[in-house]
C-alpha cells in the first residue's frame, strides 16, 4: 500500500521587489502601522549613506526612526541584550532590519524579544520550543537586505552565536517572518567582490541542500533549482561588475528562493561551516563554499540520480562528475579557498567541531547521516583537500 506524503508548508511574506524601491520604505512603515522603527544594522552600513538616507526618508515622512548597530559580523548573544536596550530605551514599536545577514538575524531575534519574558535559549529551534513565545510579545519588523545571500529577509529565524559556548544556535518562531521585504538590487551595488562571492556561495548552499535533503517539499525543491540556475548565470557577472544591475537583481531572487526552500532542509554544508564560523568568526558564506564539494561527495551515494538531474537543467552533461567538475571551477573562478587550511583554520579543534556539528540542527536534513566519525572525516579532508 502506498503511503501519501505527509508535511505542513510555509511560503514567504509580501515583497517589494525591484531598483529603487527603497524609496518607498515610509509609505510601507505607515501601511504597517510603524510610529518609531528601530533600525538595526551592522556598524559598518550604519555610517554608509544608503542607510542614512533611508532613516531620513522615515523622519522626513514623521516617523521617528531610531538606530542601532552594536553587531558582530557573526551576531553574538551580548548584541540581542544591547539591541533589546535600545529598543526599551527608544520605546520602539517595531524594527527595520537592515543589512546582510547580520543585521537582519539580529533585527529579528530583538523584535522577537522584544516582549518576551524567558531567555533567549529557550527559544532555540528544538522540537516545538517555539510554542514557550508570548506571540503578543513580537514586534513587526521589515526586512531590508543589501546583501544577496542569507535569504534572512523571507525567513522565520535567526543565528546567535551563544558566546559561553561558543556555538551557533537558531532562533525560530513563525511570527519573526517580516510583514514586508524591500529587495532593492541597488543597495548591492556598492558590495566588494569579496563579499558578492561569499553571500552568493551561501544562496547556493541553501538551494543545493534544500534540493538534496530528502524531506518532502516538492514546492521548496523546485525553487531550490531554479534558485541554482539564477547563480549559475548571474553570481560570476556580479563579481566581475558590481554595477550590474541585472545580475545583482538575479542574486537578490536566488537569495531569497535559497532561504524559502531550505524550509525543506539543509545539511552537512551548514553543520560544519556553523563550528567554523562560531570558532574563527569566518564569514558563513565563504565557509559553505569551502565545504561544498567535499559534502557533495560524501552524500553522492544517497543523491547521484538527482544531481545528474540537476547537472541537466542547469546545462551541464548530465552526470555528477559534470557538476561537481563545474563546482569546482566555479569555486576558483570567485577566489573560495579549496581548503580550511587555505581558509585559516587549524587542525587543533576538529575533535572539538566534530562533536559539535551532527548536533548542529541542520544536520539532520543530510541525505546520509552525519555522525561525529563522519564529520571528523569531513573535517580532515578538507583541511588536506581531498576531495574525492
Amino acid at each position: 500500500m502506498t503511503v501519501s506524503p505527509s508535511a505542513n508548508w510555509n511560503y514567504p511574506t509580501a515583497i517589494r521587489f525591484g531598483a529603487g524601491r527603497i524609496k518607498e520604505l515610509p509609505e510601507v512603515c505607515k501601511e504597517q502601522g510603524f510610529k518609531n522603527p528601530l533600525l538595526v544594522t551592522d556598524p559598518f552600513l550604519a555610517t554608509q549613506p544608503m542607510t542614512q538616507a533611508a532613516l531620513q526618508s522615515m523622519r522626513d515622512a514623521g516617523i521617528g526612526a531610531g538606530l542601532f548597530s552594536e553587531i558582530k559580523p557573526n551576531p553574538v548573544d551580548a548584541n540581542i541584550e544591547a539591541g533589546l536596550k535600545a529598543m526599551k530605551a527608544g520605546k520602539h514599536d517595531s524594527v527595520i532590519a537592515f543589512g546582510g545577514g547580520s543585521g537582519l538575524d539580529a533585527g529579528k531575534v530583538i523584535a522577537f524579544m522584544a516582549g518576551q519574558t524567558r531567555p533567549m535559549w529557550d527559544f532555540e529551534d528544538v522540537g516545538d520550543w517555539w510554542t514557550r513565545a508570548d506571540p503578543k510579545g513580537i514586534a513587526p519588523v521589515i526586512a531590508v537586505p543589501t546583501t544577496a545571500g542569507t535569504g534572512s529577509e523571507v525567513g522565520r529565524a535567526g543565528v546567535i552565536t551563544q558566546e559561553s559556548t561558543h556555538s551557533k544556535k537558531v532562533i525560530f518562531h513563525p511570527n519573526m517572518m517580516p510583514k514586508v521585504t524591500i529587495c532593492d538590487p541597488e543597495l548591492t551595488v556598492g558590495m566588494p567582490a569579496k563579499i558578492t562571492a561569499g553571500t552568493g556561495m551561501d544562496a547556493l548552499a541553501h538551494c543545493l541542500e534544500a534540493y538534496c535533503s530528502p524531506f518532502y517539499h516538492p514546492m521548496g525543491e523546485g525553487i531550490a533549482v531554479e534558485g541554482m540556475r539564477l547563480v549559475k548565470e548571474n553570481l560570476l557577472r556580479a563579481y566581475r561588475d558590481g554595477s550590474d544591475i541585472e545580475a545583482r537583481a538575479h542574486m537578490m531572487s536566488a537569495a531569497a528562493m535559497g532561504a524559502t526552500a531550505f524550509q525543506k532542509g539543509l545539511g552537512a554544508i551548514h553543520a560544519l561551516a556553523h563550528p567554523v564560523g562560531a570558532l574563527y568568526d569566518t564569514h558563513h558564506g565563504m565557509t559553505n563554499a569551502v565545504f561544498m564539494p567535499y559534502v557533495l561527495v560524501f552524500n553522492r551515494p544517497a543523491i547521484e540520480a538527482k544531481i545528474a538531474r540537476l547537472a541537466a537543467y542547469l546545462g551541464l552533461q548530465p552526470g555528477f562528475e559534470a557538476f561537481l567538475g563545474w563546482m569546482m571551477e566555479f569555486r576558483q573562478a570567485l577566489g573560495v579557498p579549496h581548503t580550511l587550511k587555505d581558509f585559516g583554520v587549524d587542525e587543533q579543534r576538529f575533535d572539538l567541531m566534530a562533536k559539535m556539528a551532527p548536533q548542529d540542527p541542520t544536520a539532520g536534513g543530510n541525505p546520509v547521516p552525519l555522525t561525529e566519525a563522519a564529520a571528523r572525516m569531513l573535517f580532515e579532508k578538507s583541511y588536506r583537500g581531498e576531495v574525492a
